[in-house]
């Protein structure tokens, strides 16, 4: 008896739909590229239950005829491409085919159709890929619902996550897609209120603000090169506008948002020699290039693509953001010296990174000094017992030497201070709050918005009060004073951030949060302690129950004995 046999088409289609639709956010993605693809200019998005319930894409574009509306569920049926040859000429955001009927196989669609300003068109409803309703309806564009998502696939539906967090995923698809399509205005409701709404602008620019307001665009420096048929614009973070993770990346080939650790790499690279370890750039990358010479049939969502020249353009996006964030910088690393009036910066310019032109495992290693070989070690508390008469110095940077009886002791301010300033916001010891004379108003991505919002009461114990101000923006009406003169905006986003990510099992929510709004309140290696700020700093850090790492497992000072220095100058 043969054991081969050629599946059914529904149970076909429920497949397709596993590599197409892993969630609401992917059915939201395709509808929306499909309402592009039909030149509309204006798109507007309804979801209930995080998409779980309901999800509706309405657009004014050009709309289906009768013919086309009912062969659009048809597997492989598209018009997008004609030929073999037009797969590697893709010139519109979709052509598989398998989108729509993937999507009605596993839940309940009605779509509305109508060529643009015929005034007639058809409305068709579909259960699980079956049609059910056919019938003339008067319509101009398209609007297309799609009603209980996996309804016939429980193993499916038992894997979706809260309301709330396939939300952010759907907040997160449209954000994607509105930056990419400055031209096209986009509206998002959810659970029938407006929870974002973006007009359209005139350019990657105004599309950045309109999402992330004035002062986030103010610390992005444009890029705007050509070179053999490549065209890169772009908005990298400044010289000082680093952040603690890489919530703000965006790739986009084509206007296509894509996924590429190639080109991410290449941006990194360009902040060789400016970039602090640890810390993450900020980049909107819109790169165009012939369709012929990149190919976007390597996954099924599109999320991934494959280039004819990956070196090529690997340099193009390297040296085009290198160049621009050097002429950008005004920046220059300042070590410090001992002068008669006390610790003076002495300006030198910063090393020029050089061009590493081709993307490898080697060059994305970063270079660790031997410390360890010397017999450095993290200090003890009764290594140094610092008294104010000690001398010190600024070594550059955040590092600060302490000779004491004994040996060298080498501290990193930054992360001596953050330890001190975690232990206060998780014990609120000294975390003294107080109202701000003028509110401060903070405008956020809506993602990052609604998670504050969720999350206001954490942030209160901090000392943070945060009000809903509307339109993706907050009002913060009390901070503790150790945020005074912190980055608000990049606090916020961050503490945004860590809550979406979740955290390690073996640290609580408090504990993360606590960790990142210290690291941002800590001080830089830009400011300078005088001797009476250093002495209360060393003096409250040995207060702390862990005065020998930062909250992220880092040294806050380093000992070296006589012993260890003798052996370093061969002296033994």
């Amino acid at each position: 008896m043969p054991q081969i046999k050629v599946l059914p088409v529904g149970l076909r289609n429920k497949i397709a739909a596993g590599e197409v639709v892993e969630r609401p956010a992917s059915v939201v993605k395709e509808l929306i590229e499909n309402a592009i693809d039909a030149k509309s200019t204006d798109i507007r998005i309804e979801v209930l239950y995080g998409g779980k319930r309901l999800i509706k894409v309405s657009d004014n574009g050009t709309g289906m005829d009768r013919e086309d509306a009912l062969l659009c569920f048809e597997r492989h049926a598209t018009s997008k491409i004609d030929n073999e040859a037009d797969l590697f000429n893709i010139t519109t955001m979709g052509f598989r085919g398998e989108a729509l009927p993937s999507i009605a196989s596993v839940s309940k669609v009605k779509i509305i159709t109508g060529v643009k300003d015929s005034g007639s068109g058809i409305a068709i409803e579909l259960t699980g890929g079956e049609k059910k309703e056919v019938k003339d309806s008067s319509f101009s564009g398209t609007s297309i619902e799609i009603k209980d998502l996996f309804f016939n696939t429980p193993a499916r539906k038992k894997f979706l996550k809260t309301n709330s967090t396939e939300l952010f995923h759907i907040i997160d698809t449209v954000t994607k897609e509105a930056l990419s399509h400055y031209e096209i205005g986009f509206t998002l409701f959810t659970e029938n209120q407006e929870t974002m709404l973006v007009p359209r602008a005139s350019g990657f620019r105004e599309r950045i603000m309109q999402i992330y307001g004035d002062e986030f665009l103010n610390g992005l420096t444009g890029v705007n090169n050509m070179y053999g048929g490549m065209d890169i614009k772009a908005f990298v973070s400044d010289a000082l506008n680093f952040r603690n993770n890489k919530a703000h990346q965006f790739i986009f080939i084509n206007r296509r948002p894509i996924k590429d650790t190639s080109l991410s790499h290449a941006v990194y690279n360009a902040y060789e020699g400016i970039l602090p370890k640890d810390k993450h750039p900020v980049f909107f990358l819109f790169l165009s290039l012939d369709p012929k010479k990149v190919d976007f049939n390597v996954h099924p969502s599109k999320r991934e693509v494959r280039f004819e020249d990956k070196e090529s353009v690997y340099r193009f996006v390297n040296v085009s953001i290198r160049d621009a964030v050097k002429e950008a910088r005004t920046e220059y690393i300042r070590p410090f010296v001992e002068a008669p009036g006390g610790l003076q910066p002495e300006p030198v310019h910063l090393v020029e990174p050089s061009l590493r032109p081709a993307f490898s495992s080697d060059n994305a290693a970063h270079y660790e000094p031997p410390v360890k070989q010397f017999g450095a070690r993290v200090s003890e508390n009764l290594e140094l017992i610092y008294k104010p008469s000690l001398p010190f110095i600024y070594l550059g940077d955040t590092f600060i030497a302490v000779s004491g009886k004994g040996g060298l002791t080498i501290i990193d301010h930054h992360a001596a201070h953050e330890r001190i300033l975690y232990e206060k916001f998780l014990k609120k010891i000294n975390l003294d709050s107080h109202q701000l004379l003028f509110p401060q108003q903070i405008k956020l991505s809506h993602k990052e918005y609604r998670v504050i919002l969720e999350n206001r009461t954490l942030l209160y114990e901090f000392g943070i009060e945060a009000d809903d101000f509307g339109h993706d923006t907050l009002i913060i009406r009390s901070l503790p004073d150790a945020l005074d003169s912190a980055d608000l905006r990049g606090i916020l986003s961050d503490i945004a951030s860590a809550i979406s990510e979740g955290v390690h099992p073996d640290k609580s929510l408090k504990e993360a949060l606590a960790a990142r709004i210290a690291c941002h309140s800590s001080v830089r290696g830009k400011e300078i302690l005088n001797r009476e700020e250093f002495s209360r700093l060393i003096a409250d850090l040995d207060k702390t129950e862990h005065p020998d790492q930062c909250p992220h497992g880092r040294p806050t000072r380093l000992f070296f004995s006589l012993d260890d220095l003798k052996k370093m100058f061969k002296r033994k």
